[in-house]
């Protein structure tokens, strides 16, 4: 149930976080125009009310169908909104935007499956064209009669019921609930996806919003930071602590400090009482921002305070800060001095880990493909927007890459739903593996559980610097050594049937005897049975070693054995015919691609079981 709710989190999240620069500029017009603004300009004003009303929601809407169904789910998504703007023309139509969306993403991703090989030739672009016109309209419509009006009376519940919290003078108990939630990874759904539109429509009635202080206050996090920076037991601890704080307080990222309260729960206490005791004062002295703070910095908060509002926004700050320090310090001093940091990393990963494959480092390319790291030159880091986590990540990956000479493979970060096409390596989250695997499907994926301090930084570093390092590496045509790339001994016929692993090790042995690559090269072929079965159909397999092997290899070679009888390869797979490859970078993609072509169908793997030694050698010498 946790991992839906994360999951929908994140959904909500990504919808907005992406266009968070939109709410930032409305908010910057709304607080130097508008006729309390730090310079009022009756002319500009005017564009506030446009861009709250209807290029706000649009662009969340455009998002989420996007999400959906890519381009065309965003333009369905975008003509959909429009009907539920003009639904409710009195609300900001956020929420709805957030709801309309995903919608008209999800409608016309199942047309296409549906029609998908049915359109006749010619007629593609009039269906594609016309199928969102007429589609879009019919959502537009349902929009505004129907989505439209219910979300205008949601919006009229929830400010209801906030309006009873502020008058009763319990808003700041919100953050009982807030704080926990935010630990769960929780805090920019919470933010983006439910505090940012209830914001928005308060900021448009009174200039600004105390919604967008709840979340966004660093001040409790900086008080645990502090308390563990003075009174930590554990040195590495201790001295890590000061740079979490100028990346929590300054940079604006929440997630650096998720860990430390990780490692003693009580210290969530600290952080509910630092939030409660600032929004008591943001309550009761009406501090609010013009806009969303994104990101969750010091900096970012003053930068859209309302003219004359900063020296509260820094009181709430301190207020914050100073009350969670002084609830964290007893409790950091009394703690267990075996707790550390590492260990509050491992219970995180197990938190956030939410399906399949998301608790190793390292993952296999999608599609099954290879990556070499001897020829890398982009690194991508993805985060839910491609902003904060990820600009932070991809910062200190690259100052180790520099640090070890390795300056020229740059690392870029974008949102996990924006990996650019052909990208070979991607760095992540673990609960973003699954989304990163569809927008990057032959990419080598490695996840992390922590931005700053990540171990696999180092072994990425390593690995790529290994891989260079060994001078073990394929030629380039993989000629003049042993008489070519297969040898008539490594040819063996007729095998009685035996495990898998035993098959591998028998076919590996004969590359290794011959000189292809050494005895590593082979448990490399084991390990890559475990991320991917290399039985690929007709009763054929292709082992071959893991990426990280690839620098074990002597020179391109194969090796060949048939089992007439056939061999339990696993997940259902029958294999007669047994192909070892030993090749790297181009050459392997070829040998592969050429194998698969000479091996199309199950007659012609069958034909290969007839043949002899002589006959086979012929076939794939080349």
């Amino acid at each position: 149930m946790k991992e839906k709710v994360q999951s929908f989190g994140r959904f909500l999240s990504g919808m907005v976080m992406p266009n968070i620069g939109a709410f930032i500029a409305w908010g910057l017009i709304t607080a130097l125009f508008i006729a309390t603004g730090w310079v009022p300009n009756e002319r500009l004003s005017t564009m506030v009310s446009p861009m709250l009303s209807y290029v706000l929601p649009i662009l969340i809407a455009y998002t989420g169908g996007k999400m959906v169904a890519g381009q065309r789910g965003a333009v369905m998504g975008a003509i959909a909104c429009v009907g539920v703007v003009c639904g409710a023309p009195d609300y900001p139509m956020l929420m709805g935007a957030m709801l309309i969306g995903p919608l008209g993403g999800w409608v016309i991703k199942k047309f296409d499956q549906a029609v998908e090989g049915k359109i006749p030739a010619g007629f593609e672009m009039l269906v594609n064209n016309f199928s969102i016109g007429i589609l879009g309209m019919i959502l537009a419509i349902i929009g505004f009669y129907l989505i439209g009006p219910v979300m205008a009376a949601v919006l009229v519940f929830l400010q209801g019921g906030v309006d009873i919290l502020v008058n009763a003078g319990l808003l700041p108990l919100v953050s009982i609930f807030v704080e926990p939630a935010k630990v769960l990874f929780l805090n920019n759904a919470i933010n983006h996806g439910i505090f940012t539109p209830l914001g928005a429509q308060q900021a448009e009635q009174m200039g600004k919003s105390i919604f967008y202080m709840i979340e966004t206050n660093p001040g409790a996090g900086a008080g645990v930071l502090l308390a563990y920076w003075m009174f930590a037991k554990d040195k590495i601890t201790r001295d890590s602590a000061p740079g979490a704080l100028i990346v929590h307080v300054l940079g604006g990222i929440h997630e650096i400090y998720f860990p430390y309260v990780l490692m003693n729960p009580l210290l969530l206490a600290a952080c509910i009482g630092g939030s409660v005791a600032a929004m008591f004062f943001n309550t009761i002295f009406n501090v609010g921002l013009v806009s969303p703070a994104s990101p969750g910095s010091i900096l970012a908060m003053l930068a859209v305070a309302p003219r004359g509002g900063q020296i509260m926004v820094i009181i709430s700050f301190l207020i914050a800060a100073a009350v969670s320090f002084l609830i964290a310090s007893p409790i950091v001093k009394m703690s267990n001095s075996s707790a550390s940091l590492e260990d509050a990393q491992s219970q995180m990963s197990d938190m956030k880990a939410a399906s399949k494959g998301q608790g190793g480092a390292y993952a296999a390319t999608a599609d099954g493909g290879e990556v070499d790291l001897r020829t890398l030159d982009t690194i991508v880091f993805a985060c839910d927007a491609g902003m904060g986590s990820s600009a932070m990540g991809a910062a200190v990956l690259q100052k180790k890459l520099e640090a070890k000479g390795l300056g020229n493979i740059k690392v870029k970060h974008y949102s996990v739903s924006e990996v650019p096409a052909g990208i070979k390596f991607v760095v992540c989250h673990q609960d973003l593996v699954e989304r990163a695997r569809k927008s990057a499907p032959s990419a080598r994926i490695v996840t992390i559980s922590n931005f700053m301090n990540a171990p696999q930084y180092d072994q990425i570093v390593q690995e790529i610097l290994d891989s260079r390092s060994n001078k073990n590496v394929a030629n380039a045509g993989g000629h003049d050594f042993h008489g070519g790339v297969l040898l008539k001994k490594n040819i063996v016929l007729n095998n009685a049937p035996v495990d898998k692993e035993t098959a591998i090790r028998t076919i590996g042995k004969l590359l290794v005897d011959s000189g292809y690559v050494t005895e590593k090269y082979v448990e490399g072929m084991i390990a890559k049975e475990d991320v991917f079965n290399t039985a690929i159909g007709n009763n054929l397999a292709i082992p071959h070693g893991i990426e990280s092997v690839i620098g074990e290899i002597k020179n391109s070679g194969l090796a060949i054995m048939t089992y007439p009888e056939g061999i339990d390869w696993g997940d259902g797979e029958i294999v007669k015919l047994v192909i070892a490859v030993a090749s790297a970078g181009d050459d392997h993609v070829e040998t592969l691609g050429k194998i698969a072509t000479t091996c199309e169908s199950e007659e012609a793997v069958e034909n290969i079981l007839h043949m002899s030694v002589d006959e086979i050698y012929e076939l794939f010498k080349a």
